[in-house]
């Protein structure tokens, strides 16, 4: 089997298997990778960006590397590699779970899932915000948890699998701006911008077209994500975001609540703040943009000489 067939038919039955069983239940090697990230921080930190640098180029670096000796394994390996960097799977199924609680009217139990999607304080949030966290969430998260891994496994195979996945945990961990991460997190969180601006963007491009699966007008959504993504401070989140708030016709953006603070976001699209009916269409679209990306990033891969 060529070296591009190969990736393409492992990245596609990697994705089936997420799609059936959703990430490992235990011992997650991404939750490993996140431990020994803690671990190296201890010994690389410094408030200075330059240890930042080099705690981001040896935490990726090692995943890469580890990619390129895995890659011996084939079509398998890229398989069970692609299964666990994607989180598609499980992104549907707590966007479905939180959907149910607030249609229950079990707030509580809807705030107990946020933190499954977001960093959103959950407690200051009803109902109605609740369901915004959770649209906004799901946008950018069809990009992360599926749309990008797939591009760079397109493009670099397990290296670029397991490299990406690196990129974005870091961001999580420590691309903040607070008092301790605004300098040693700024390479981790410039670093994920770069790694995320192609998948962002076709992200954004699917649920344009991919719109009337739910009742909204690709015309529209592009006019959104024209008209308000450059507003968004994050260059990805604001794509995903307006495209999403587009194709569903709601309002996104606008106070949001951190544990760390308050920030005023810019308001994204026109129409209705978000309800429970649109987080369940925002959770069908996300489906239809993962899958038509798993097949795009498969074929492009299998055009790789």
């Amino acid at each position: 089997m060529q070296k591009g067939t190969s990736t393409a038919v492992g990245l596609l039955l990697g994705f089936a298997v997420d799609r059936v069983l959703g990430d490992p239940r235990r011992r997650h090697p991404v939750a490993g990778f996140g431990s020994a990230a803690t671990a190296l921080e201890s010994v690389t930190y410094a408030d200075r960006r330059t240890a930042g640098l080099v705690h981001e180029a040896v935490a990726v670096g090692a995943m890469v590397g580890l990619g390129m000796v895995s890659r011996r394994g084939g079509m398998p390996a890229t398989a069970v590699v692609t299964w666990i960097v994607l989180g598609g799977r499980s992104l549907v199924r707590v966007g479905h779970a939180l959907a149910d609680r607030l249609e229950s009217g079990d707030l509580d139990g809807a705030r107990a899932l946020l933190p499954s999607l977001c960093g959103r304080d959950p407690e200051a949030l009803d109902a109605d915000g609740l369901a915004r966290a959770a649209v906004e969430s799901i946008a950018e998260n069809t990009s992360d948890a599926t749309v990008a891994p797939l591009v760079w496994g397109a493009v670099a195979g397990i290296p670029g699998l397991l490299g990406y996945r690196a990129v974005n945990t870091l961001d999580a961990m420590i691309g903040y701006r607070n008092e301790r991460y605004l300098r040693f997190g700024w390479a981790a969180a410039r670093t994920d911008d770069l790694a995320n601006l192609i998948p962002a963007r076709l992200t954004g491009l699917l649920t344009v077209l991919l719109a009337p699966l739910v009742g909204g007008r690709p015309v529209g959504a592009l006019r959104v994500w024209l008209r308000d993504a450059a507003e968004h401070p994050s260059p990805n989140a604001g794509v995903v975001e307006a495209s999403m708030a587009g194709a569903l016709g709601v309002q996104l953006g606008g106070r949001t609540q951190y544990r760390h603070g308050t920030e005023l976001r810019p308001v994204l699209g026109d129409g209705p703040a978000p309800t429970v009916g649109d987080l369940r269409r925002a959770v069908r679209i996300s489906e239809a943009v993962q899958l038509a990306a798993a097949v795009l990033l498969a074929a492009a891969a299998a055009g790789r000489r």
